[in-house]
């Protein structure tokens, strides 16, 4: 996500696949690939895609009539899920910081089940205010971030005391004996095909960017370290995919 802070990642944890600022570089990506996104998330997950998002929503138990926030939206997949558990009374705001493909989704959004507000803006800065909302979720997005304290940081700050956050995104699987047939797909088949469809760089970042994203556990105690609590984690498609749960406290404990 967008950063105006003139900070430098260390280099000896700055991933190879991109050189200057990482925000830049992945708005760039996707900016590239917005028109094809949708149909290569089907293609590459054996439109697994849907699944994992509808379990998503399942385990952040958005309520008819609620406001949820989803962030690092894409065209809007994820919203349009939310606005199916929220009904007609309820209403969603889905956000990326990549217009084009803020742009992509808006059609999409004709036929949702609550009102949906698509905007450009930049996870690390919501322009939201606390407390706002039921279910703050990000589907595939906060892999992408420069800063993910940070983001996850905005979206417990602008979730509702008792409210959800729900983080759906890819991992590395845990020692396995098919562990090897993963990372052929993944660092040979995956960015093969997606050179087919789109652009090949943008399906050689997706593997890359999941061998350098943090662990299970260092995503937990990033959610932990943002406040929220009651940590569940669940793993999915042998361990590629993970959701992260986690709630914020109807009270803050006062600081010393």
């Amino acid at each position: 996500m967008a950063n105006t802070a003139e900070q430098k990642r260390p280099i000896d944890t700055a991933p190879p696949h991109y050189t200057g600022k990482k925000e830049v570089y992945v708005r760039e990506m996707f900016a590239g690939i917005a028109d094809k996104y949708d149909l290569l998330n089907s293609v590459l997950s054996f439109n697994q895609h849907k699944t994992w998002r509808r379990l998503a929503v399942s385990l952040a138990k958005p309520t008819p009539g609620s406001q949820c926030l989803d962030v690092c939206s894409g065209t809007g997949d994820f919203a349009l899920d939310l606005a199916k558990a929220v009904g007609s009374k309820g209403r969603i705001v889905a956000s990326d910081f990549c217009e084009p493909m803020i742009r992509n989704g808006l059609h999409k959004m004709l036929s949702a089940a609550a009102p949906v507000t698509m905007m450009v803006a930049d996870c690390e800065r919501l322009p939201y205010s606390s407390n706002s909302f039921e279910v703050v979720t990000v589907g595939f997005g906060i892999r992408n971030v420069a800063h993910i304290e940070r983001a996850v940081g905005e979206m417990a700050r602008v979730a509702l005391p008792g409210g959800r956050v729900a983080i759906l995104e890819f991992n590395r699987p845990l020692p396995c004996w098919y562990k090897p047939f993963i990372d052929f797909y993944l660092f040979q088949v995956l960015p093969r095909i997606g050179g087919l469809l789109s652009r090949k760089e943008a399906y050689t970042y997706l593997p890359e960017s999941m061998k350098h994203f943090v662990s299970r556990e260092k995503l937990s105690e990033t959610m932990q370290g943002a406040g929220l609590t009651d940590i569940h984690v669940r793993d999915l498609n042998f361990g590629t995919v993970c959701i992260h749960i986690g709630t914020k406290p109807l009270t803050v404990k006062a600081t010393e």
